[in-house]
């Protein structure tokens, strides 16, 4: 059975808009935090995506032919999945759209045998997997910086009961944040 992961990169206030990246990701880069991103790429064996994430990402990436970053291969190869009721196609290779029964799909692709599969971004995704209770672990990359406003990975009104697996701070102060969600009694 595999676990599925959201890992997901954000300012100190939730904020994960990647048109304020310049602001609020980019001056905090370092190779620490260049080797986190990487490691935990490799560690993937699938890929979920929500529509505007793969459609972000596909034509950047399905471009590299040399392995990149490190990563350019992996997310090449990888099994990708994306959620959408209105993509037609997707030709990154490796890619399946999931249209319907979207939980219950997703749900199927975590008792196949591998790791994990991880959940990049998406955020009304990954507000989806953790109504339905899908989400195994949630790993955030939080960069010392406070936006004001923009666009939060987490939705007015959502709430979810976390416990801390682990913390960890890469240079720059910025901050790796891994959370098991549990039920709150």
């Amino acid at each position: 059975m595999r676990k599925l992961v959201v890992a997901t990169w954000m300012s100190l206030d939730g904020i994960f808009d990647a048109e304020t990246m310049s602001q609020w990701f980019n001056p905090y880069d370092s190779e620490a935090r260049q080797t986190y991103i990487r490691e935990g790429i490799l560690a993937a064996d699938a890929i979920l995506f929500g529509r505007k994430t793969y459609e972000m990402l596909a034509p950047y990436w399905s471009s590299l032919k040399n392995n990149e970053m490190g990563i350019a291969g992996k997310l090449n190869s990888v099994a990708k999945y994306v959620v959408s009721a209105t993509l037609q196609q997707a030709t990154w290779e490796n890619s399946t759209i999931i249209k319907e029964n979207v939980m219950k799909a997703i749900a199927q692709l975590k008792q196949q045998p591998g790791s994990e599969i991880q959940v990049e971004g998406s955020a009304t995704l990954v507000s989806g997997l953790a109504e339905a209770g899908l989400v195994d672990e949630y790993r955030f990359l939080v960069h010392p910086h406070i936006m004001g406003s923009g666009k939060r990975f987490f939705p007015e009104g959502q709430q979810q009961g976390l416990e801390l697996v682990s913390a960890k701070t890469l240079d720059k102060g910025v901050i790796v944040l891994s959370y098991r969600p549990v039920k709150i009694k």
